[in-house]
């Protein structure tokens, strides 16, 4: 399938996106569409996402196409090393849009992530919704051996405005392989730029370190 002449500007103006993590021995592939009409299953496809293991500098590449030859986005580390959690999105140009910053004092119990526009002001913070089930994946996390096992543990995320108002969640699908759909269906305005929203999907499971 050929991508869109300006598939950037289609993501921009979504509202609902669908993600899912594809199998390869030597990457982390992801696969980003519309949502379905049933909500829990992919619509058509908007962008393919590859992640090389072991960097130094983390880098993950967004691209139009599945033979990833027209780059859409780009999510670098600031620096080699990032202790702070702090990744910037860019465009092809080079042109940062926005950053994923993680609130490392608040992720003790419950992770959280604001997301900056490219000035560095807040325009959303996601925090996982259940403390409860923070502390059930931390658990596991823990045990020799069936810590490294594929688990079913709720993994969702509540999405805020600065002003605390909630404009989106981000919800894991059941599944063997991790599938999840952000819906930010209360942010109309789309205060949240909508391209950087979708590498904040991805960011969500690659970067987590859960």
């Amino acid at each position: 399938m050929q991508p869109s002449l300006d598939p950037l500007a289609r993501v921009a103006q979504l509202d609902q996106l669908f993600v899912q993590q594809k199998f390869a021995p030597i990457a982390n592939l992801y696969r980003i569409s519309t949502v379905g009409p049933d909500g829990r299953s992919e619509g058509e496809p908007l962008a393919f996402v590859r992640q090389k293991r072991m960097k130094i500098r983390e880098r993950i590449d967004f691209f139009a196409d599945e033979a990833q030859t027209v780059p859409l986005l780009r999510l670098q580390a600031r620096k080699v090393f990032e202790f702070r959690g702090v990744t910037d999105v860019l465009i092809p140009t080079g042109q940062v849009i926005g950053t994923l910053r993680k609130n490392f004092g608040s992720s003790l119990l419950r992770s959280s992530w604001t997301v900056l526009d490219p000035v560095g002001s807040p325009v959303a913070t996601a925090q996982e919704s259940s403390l409860f089930f923070a502390v059930l994946r931390r658990l596991w996390g823990l045990i020799p051996f069936v810590g490294d096992i594929p688990y079913f543990i709720p993994f969702h995320f509540d999405i805020s405005a600065p002003d605390g108002r909630q404009i989106g969640n981000y919800t894991r699908i059941v599944a063997l392989r991790d599938r999840y759909v952000l819906d930010l269906s209360g942010d109309p305005q789309r205060r949240l730029d909508r391209r950087v929203a979708m590498a904040f999907t991805v960011a969500l499971d690659a970067l987590q370190d859960r």
